[in-house]
């Protein structure tokens, strides 16, 4: 009798938690409503990049950050396959561990790349609100100061009315900031939802109580 209790008691501390535990991990680990919020900011991003660089082909990358959002999508994507890889206690599958460890890192990169947009955009916009500009041809000449001579002038080609610029192009850089800052928190709480499920929510292995009563400690 001796062999058979310590036989189920090594059993006992080598299962894995309680399903309703594993349950709760699993939504923890990856809410779906990340991902799909991941996934609309980036399309709604890159769509007003795009529109912003139709209003004139001379507007710069840093002008027209396409790449954030569609950076921001890829982030999601991994972040379905994620959810959708099967989950076992304590990583068990080479697959699980590789797609936890590449979304933090992505979420990571997304906070910062959202960050620099709407460092970007926030310049930007202070600097076209205060835009003098007047129609010279099919292009738009744009300064700071009408009385410098020695201004720095901005000149964007294509452009057909300079209110594009004024007004149009204005509003899209207060719309890249307001988008980008939810990007910047969505990939900062994706971010803070991997560390946590990988640093705080654990088991430990350690068993606390009586052997009946079979409690797991949680770090």
């Amino acid at each position: 009798m001796g062999k058979k209790d310590k036989k189920e008691d090594k059993k006992r501390r080598d299962e894995s938690p309680a399903p309703e535990d594993g349950k709760k991990c699993r939504v923890c680990r990856f809410p779906l409503l990340v991902a799909l919020f991941q996934l609309l900011l980036g399309v709604s991003v890159a769509v007003v990049a795009f529109l912003m660089l139709a209003i004139s082909p001379s507007l710069m990358a840093r002008e027209t950050p396409h790449w954030a959002g569609i950076i921001l999508c890829i982030v999601s994507i991994v972040g379905f396959i994620l959810y959708c890889v099967t989950y076992l206690p304590d990583e068990r599958t080479s697959m699980q561990f590789i797609g936890k460890l590449l979304y933090f890192i992505l979420c990571t990169i997304g906070l910062v790349i959202s960050v620099l947009v709407v460092a970007f955009a926030g310049h930007h916009y202070n600097q076209t609100s205060s835009f003098l500009c007047e129609l010279q041809g099919e292009d738009c000449v744009c300064k700071l100061d009408e009385d410098d001579p020695i201004a720095r002038t901005f000149t964007y080609e294509g452009v057909s009315d300079c209110g594009e610029i004024t007004d149009t192009l204005t509003l899209y850089f207060l719309i890249q900031i307001v988008l980008n800052l939810a990007q910047a928190i969505v990939c900062a709480v994706g971010a803070f939802i991997m560390w946590k499920d990988r640093y705080q929510v654990f088991f430990a292995g350690l068993q606390i109580g009586s052997p009946s009563s079979q409690q797991w400690q949680k770090v």
